[in-house]
């Protein structure tokens, strides 16, 4: 009987790089789009209307900047992740679940790379 893998090879865990590299990239392009909208004023020219379409604008305006800073922190975590996921790479760790010990499938690295637990096991949390 065949033991089971204890990790994944070199050659797999350089798939995983380059697929992890690449949302890396999306997430931090994204994450700068965000930050640019946080900090912009929006001045939408609403200086000469009625003061209560006003009051309505800036309401709007704090509600957008605050769910785009909720995003952006969501975001910065989710590269903090990747990066992570990286230097399991690196140490030739990664793919393996930190709870049961066992190979994480490919399947699920490749929908959800900065994965540390096994389906089994997140489902025991």
């Amino acid at each position: 009987m065949a033991e089971p893998k204890l990790r994944y090879s070199d050659e797999e865990l350089e798939e995983f790089r380059a697929l992890i590299l690449d949302k890396i990239e999306k997430a931090e392009a994204d994450l700068l789009v965000l930050k640019e909208n946080f900090a912009n004023d929006r001045n939408n020219g609403t200086d000469d209307t009625s003061p209560t379409f006003k009051a309505f604008e800036e309401g709007s305006d704090t509600m957008s900047k605050e769910a785009n800073s909720q995003l952006a922190a969501r975001q910065e975590k989710f590269i903090r992740d990747l990066r992570s996921a990286m230097v399991r790479i690196e140490n030739k760790t990664y793919g393996i679940c930190r709870i049961t010990g066992n190979l994480i499938p490919k399947d699920r690295l490749r929908l959800v790379p900065h994965a540390t637990l096994s389906i089994e096991a997140k489902n025991k949390q």
